[in-house]
């Protein structure tokens, strides 16, 4: 029976390796995946301020808002998407910092803005994840830019003082894959003396854009949806 134990002895290493190798691969070699982009809050910044007798307000106060902003470094923009390797749950993150674009406020409402990515600029930390990205995913070489642009004006009064982050509505639309379609989702924004950034993230259904479902060859399984994160710091032009 030496041969039976020898053939149970097999298929044990192999479950175990077909299992094991994913699990210690995502979770020991490859590690997490980066946090959501998104604002940190300086209200403590602010509150150190206030105490020392300089108030965030008027630190924001400084610059008007009103007037036409830019996209400037620090600015980051990519995907976020659920998948599954050989059984083990992880999260696929592509980003990059080749971001163009601008907002325009009047008074105290957000009238203009747009923010355009080049496509083959986004990159994760797998290589094998790019090229099928690049390729069959989203065919960067024909559609190479993802487009957003605002087409309903967000409404900003009272102002937040500097240092403060408030939540807004906006409704635009996305550009991606050679389609382009409304959406609505919320954002966070915070002003300082010199700078405003906004992050967010946008639902992408890959089916709307009609893009092919990332899954690979039933190794790897991916959601059938995504998300566009964006932490975008504008400067005065």
């Amino acid at each position: 029976m030496s041969w039976l134990r020898w053939i149970i002895t097999g298929v044990v290493v192999v479950v175990v390796l077909a299992v094991g190798g994913p699990f210690v691969f995502i979770h020991f070699i490859e590690g997490k995946p980066p946090a959501p982009l998104s604002l940190k809050s300086s209200a403590s910044a602010s509150a150190s301020a206030s105490a020392s007798g300089s108030a965030g307000s008027q630190t924001g106060a400084a610059v008007p808002v009103a007037g036409t902003w830019t996209v400037a470094s620090g600015s980051e923009v990519g995907y976020r998407v659920g998948e599954v390797l050989a059984g083990q749950s992880q999260t696929a993150v592509g980003r990059t910092k080749s971001v163009t674009g601008h907002l325009a406020i009047a008074g105290t409402s957000v009238t203009a803005a747009t923010f355009t990515v080049p496509m083959n600029t986004i990159k994760s930390d797998q290589s094998q994840r790019d090229v099928q990205f690049d390729g069959r995913i989203m065919d960067v070489s024909s559609y190479p830019t993802g487009t957003f642009t605002l087409t309903s004006p967000i409404q900003l009064s009272p102002l937040p003082a500097a240092g403060a982050i408030k939540t807004y509505s906006a409704t635009g639309t996305l550009t991606l894959h050679g389609h382009t379609r409304s959406v609505t989702f919320p954002l966070t924004a915070e002003r300082t003396g010199t700078a405003i950034k906004i992050s967010g993230s946008i639902p992408v259904a890959f089916a709307d854009w009609d893009i092919p479902n990332p899954s690979f060859s039933g190794f790897v399984t991916t959601q059938n949806h995504g998300l566009l994160e964006f932490l975008l710091a504008f400067q005065r032009s």
